[in-house]
């Protein structure tokens, strides 16, 4: 993927929006600017975290205040603040721009699939001694107890 570069026009509406915020410390506006296309590129290529490009600084640090960020509802804000500007259609990341796997929204799963399975299973499985039950070459004896008392 290639590197995210916000346009100076769009950076300064960026930057009023988190100056304006008494929660966000923006410190250098250039180091500033680096840190958010840097969670800009995380979103949009839906790397891990270790996968970030050095460009964007210590991905660790980048991590941390995203992550501080997110507690206190910056990017929420940000995200309600510009859904409606045209020019920044690219902070707005939801579902039509981030696919997710079928499994990540609850999909059933395929019936005969490899590790498939028809649903949860209560109880917990038991085994009866550590060497195979006293038999020799034979796995250990296996019970389950679905939970009811006797």
């Amino acid at each position: 993927m290639s590197i995210i570069n916000i346009p100076s026009d769009q950076w300064e509406k960026i930057l009023q929006f988190l100056r304006d915020c008494p929660d966000v410390y923006v410190g250098n506006a250039a180091e500033c600017k680096r840190f958010v296309e840097g969670v800009l590129w995380m979103d949009r290529s839906g790397a891990q975290w270790r996968l970030l490009p050095a460009e964007y600084g210590n991905r660790n640090t980048i991590y941390k205040r995203f992550a501080r960020w997110c507690d206190r509802g910056v990017w929420e804000r940000m995200h309600q603040h510009f859904s409606t500007e045209p020019d920044l259609e690219y902070l707005v990341i939801d579902s039509t721009v981030v696919g997710a796997h079928q499994c990540a929204g609850g999909a059933p799963a395929k019936k005969g699939a490899i590790g498939a399975s028809p649903g949860p299973k209560s109880g917990r499985v038991q085994h009866e001694g550590s060497r195979g039950g006293g038999r020799t070459g034979q796995p250990p004896a296996v019970h389950v107890d679905a939970g009811t008392a006797a």
